[in-house]
């Protein structure tokens, strides 16, 4: 097996297209399962089978727990990105990071604002050996070309379809 290496620089060059450029696109199903609810007892599955996972409602919310939940999932494709771009901005910038950690935090909750649901999000990035005024610009940097990052600040392409089998 090939040893693992980090994605090149190039991927920090500006575009300059008009359009969005896709680059990747993971799709996931979700099923339902023995509850024929998703959150509760779904099953999430990716198109190329390397994700294929339980999700149970977490006992905070009433649940058996025993599985992931989409806060989780979330949580780990903000921290897997953001990490991935700190280590990025940091090479640009001829820092090497060792041992760096990113932990973030997804809570799902009550939203006073309509009384139904939202998230809020908390990522802490530890960059031990790094001086504190580098460490808070490369996660300011940092914070400007993670796409979750810009997702959780100015909003998302959001599009809902409804399929019909005939």
């Amino acid at each position: 097996m090939d040893k693992l290496t980090p994605p090149p620089l190039t991927l920090l060059d500006k575009y300059r297209g008009h359009e969005f450029e896709e680059l990747y696109t993971g799709r996931v199903r979700v099923t339902g399962g023995e509850a024929e609810h998703g959150r509760a007892s779904g099953v999430v599955r990716s198109d190329d089978g390397t994700l294929d996972l339980n999700l149970r409602l977490p006992a905070a919310m009433g649940g058996p727990g025993g599985g992931t939940n989409p806060e989780q999932l979330f949580a780990a494709g903000y921290a897997a990105c953001f990490h991935g771009a700190l280590v990025l901005v940091a090479a640009k910038n001829g820092i090497e990071l060792h041992d760096a950690a990113v932990d973030a935090s997804v809570t799902f909750g009550r939203d006073p604002v309509d009384g139904l649901y939202t998230l809020s999000v908390e990522v802490r990035v530890q960059l031990p050996g790094i001086q504190r005024a580098i460490a808070e610009q490369l996660v300011r940097s940092t914070e400007r070309i993670c796409p979750y990052a810009k997702m959780a600040r100015q909003g998302i392409v959001n599009v809902v379809a409804v399929h019909v089998d005939g």
